[in-house]
């Protein structure tokens, strides 16, 4: 998933990790609520298993590009054929010219590496009303292909905001605050639906771990700049004491991104070195140590197969 431009934080807004981490805690309750019908296909009594690592591979293989938010999951599909199945969800933050392709690019080499039945999704969460890309056709000389994908449109559900307000279903959390997040431009109107949505999750009375996981994945994918976001955790702060309720607020989110990143510098710097040289390292010093999260973790897939360190920040 790509960053969006729209919301000046304090930081680099990372939109990666919270989709990811709401991904694996939720994936059932995200298909429940974005992909009813395919859900009904699913049989979650068997359990489901993530492969994101051997997912990546694949994107390494198919593309040196940006990075996306993508889960790879093996389920067991309940359709007359038991039998697992490969689940490819795709996070879009943008709109995309290549969208379409990129997810049949996907497709076929997942089914070459696996000859298994792969369900691809899309969840799109940018802010484009007519970037709705939902099959990708190729045909020349007599010769072609329809490949298509269900959609979801996140903006959509701006229109059934109630609907998701009454929905039990935490999942329904994640994609308000992701709405927040995109639709309001004004920070002084984000931190107030970012306090709203506080009020609302504590009000639903879930258990302390998942509001706290909730409240960690709401508090990063709606990003404020430093003064506001010093006033939503006084307020968050108030809110924990009248509802007895103690969560992870932006105090200790800001001290775990700090550290993630830290780690992150000296582990890239620290392959460069071996594989480029000394030389190289401190070259790329400067670049390494201004990068957000999710461009450090790109550069550090990328140097593993790199042969050149200039692969590494390669943009084409």
């Amino acid at each position: 998933m790509t960053q969006d431009s729209g919301q000046e934080g304090s930081g680099s807004t990372d939109h990666d990790s919270p989709w990811k981490e709401a991904l694996e805690h939720y994936l059932e309750q995200a298909m429940v609520l974005l992909f009813s019908q395919l859900h009904e296909r699913i049989d979650w009594s068997k359990g489901f298993l993530f492969r994101d690592g051997e997912l990546q591979q694949v994107v390494r293989e198919a593309e040196s590009g940006r990075r996306y938010t993508d889960k790879l999951v093996e389920v067991y599909a309940d359709d007359g054929e038991p039998t697992w199945i490969l689940l490819h969800v795709e996070v879009q933050g943008e709109a995309e010219a290549t969208f379409a392709e990129r997810m049949f690019t996907y497709y076929y080499r997942l089914y070459d590496r696996y000859r298994r039945d792969i369900v691809s999704v899309a969840v799109l969460t940018d802010t484009s009303p007519s970037f709705r890309p939902e099959s990708y056709r190729y045909e020349r000389l007599r010769c072609g292909l329809h490949f298509w994908f269900p959609v979801v449109k996140l903006l959509d559900w701006q229109q059934r905001w109630s609907e998701l307000e009454a929905d039990p279903n935490p999942f329904a959390c994640v994609v308000m605050a992701q709405l927040a997040a995109k639709g309001e431009r004004d920070p002084h109107r984000r931190k107030d639906a970012k306090l709203k949505l506080t009020r609302l999750l504590l009000e639903r009375g879930y258990s302390k771990d998942e509001t706290r996981a909730l409240i960690r994945i709401m508090d990063w994918i709606i990003n404020l700049p430093e003064d506001l976001d010093a006033e939503y955790v006084a307020e968050a702060h108030r809110l924990e004491e009248e509802y007895k309720m103690p969560f992870v607020t932006s105090f200790e989110r800001v001290g775990e991104q700090r550290g993630r990143q830290e780690q992150a510098v000296e582990t890239l710097l620290r392959l460069i070195e071996r594989k480029f040289g000394p030389e190289a390292k401190e070259a790329s010093r400067p670049r390494v140590e201004r990068a957000a999260v999710g461009e450090l973790e790109m550069w550090f897939d990328r140097a593993i197969d790199a042969e050149r360190v200039e692969d590494v920040f390669s943009t084409d």
